[in-house]
């Protein structure tokens, strides 16, 4: 009877917050290749649109203590997370005008610009829904925000190359900037509360408080398992990218490339979504997390050993749904384990932390490409293997957590004092 009138609750506040992240993300996502294609037209280089790529995506790292510190000291949330993504998508829409009309070093200082502002619409706004919905349905709120990540990762890049084809590359990169635009506008519908005014809120934002995330993701076990166990697997998952494209080599398949890397996102989206009908556990969510890892590394290595481009979609697929409820888990373990004031620091780090791994072993993978797509598939399996390994070591004995109360909508949103830890 609690958990239903809790699930019928959530479904506004849901919704709502669904019309925010949905464009943002997909703006995100497909501003990727909407930058290149657009480099290419106007330029005739793909190395300025690489560039370009590059300076969208290093600021989800940098500046993610910042933005994440920012959210959880100002009061007036909604106003900042609007603002953001406001931002960014102006920056957008004036790059798709400025590229190979400006310099390209004033283009490059406007885009990094705008990535400035992305974590508030990736973790950012992800460490908004425990302020929005009852804690009871969180973890399955927090599956159907995984999916819409899932989501813009299959749509977005296809999004934005069939603007391309239609509008052309310049109108396509608007066309997703004005997207993030009006998810600032939409941020007004969240019904964000102000924080009350307390002495630590109050403080200005000083180094040690930009810090104060950092050290939560390296002395709080939970944390610290969960962090570093999915950072250390995205490393894996950020290669793929570059083995499927040797993989369809391979196969003398030039669909593999893309088709597999599809298959696979289309598999996390679904086991995002059956997670969020069933959560395994609403107690101990990075047990999911370390369980899920090598279950998902199974898939890819029987992938290395197949000869057929369908099956090793399917397995693909199946690699990806064990990824869902990971995700899906990830996210809810960072609400539960870490302080209220602190939340959306890290939210934005964790975020960032997967991004440089994913990066990383992209670049990896890339420079030892001469090794064949068998033994860096094999590789990138047993990196999902030694990154549960590496979480379970991290974890140690941590013990389970006491149930903690659920709350009111005004309860929601009000705060612990700064330092203050969940029960």
């Amino acid at each position: 009877m609690v958990a239903t009138a809790a699930s019928s609750s959530a479904k506004g506040p849901t919704v709502r917050y669904l019309a925010v992240a949905v464009p943002a993300r997909l703006a995100d996502e497909g501003a990727r290749i909407a930058l290149v294609l657009l480099a290419m037209d106007r330029v005739h280089s793909a190395s300025l649109g690489g560039l370009l790529v590059a300076a969208l995506m290093i600021p989800h790292v940098v500046a993610a203590p910042v933005a994440g510190a920012l959210a959880d000291h100002v009061r007036r949330r909604g106003l900042l997370h609007g603002l953001g993504l406001a931002a960014y998508g102006t920056g957008l829409i004036a790059a798709a005008w400025t590229i190979g009309r400006l310099p390209t070093a004033c283009v490059l200082l406007l885009v990094t610009a705008a990535g400035c502002c992305a974590p508030l619409l990736t973790g950012g706004l992800t460490g908004l829904l425990a302020e929005l919905v009852p804690r009871e349905v969180l973890p399955r709120v927090f599956s159907i925000d995984s999916a819409t990540y899932n989501l813009a990762g299959i749509c977005g890049p296809a999004l934005a190359a069939a603007l391309a084809a239609l509008t052309g590359p310049g109108h396509a990169l608007a066309a997703l900037g004005a997207a993030a635009l009006l998810s600032g506008f939409a941020v007004t519908l969240l019904r964000l509360p102000a924080r009350a005014r307390t002495e630590g809120r109050a403080a200005p934002l000083r180094p040690a408080v930009l810090a104060a995330g950092a050290r939560e993701l390296i002395r709080n076990p939970p944390l610290r398992s969960v962090t570093w166990a999915s950072a250390i697997g995205q490393a894996g998952i950020g290669a793929l990218p570059v083995i499927t494209a040797l993989l369809a080599g391979r196969y003398r398949q030039d669909w593999a490339a893309g088709g597999l890397m599809t298959a696979f996102a289309a598999g996390a989206m679904a086991g995002s979504l059956t997670y969020a009908l069933r959560p395994w556990t609403r107690t101990r969510p990075e047990r999911v997390v370390l369980l899920c890892l090598p279950l998902s590394g199974i898939p890819l290595a029987l992938a290395a050993c197949v000869s057929g481009p369908l099956v090793a979609a399917g397995l693909f697929v199946l690699a990806g749904w064990f990824k869902g409820p990971l995700f899906s888990a990830l996210l809810a373990a960072r609400e539960q384990y870490a302080p209220a004031p602190l939340r959306t620091q890290v939210f934005t780090l964790g975020a960032g932390l997967k991004s440089t791994a994913a990066a990383a072993g992209a670049a990896a993978v890339g420079a030892a490409a001469h090794l064949g797509a068998v033994p860096l598939l094999l590789a990138a399996a047993v990196v999902q293997v030694v990154a549960a390994l590496t979480g379970a070591a991290l974890l140690g004995r941590h013990a389970a957590p006491r149930p903690r109360p659920a709350r009111s909508g005004t309860e929601r949103s009000a705060t612990t004092a700064p330092g203050a830890g969940h029960d």
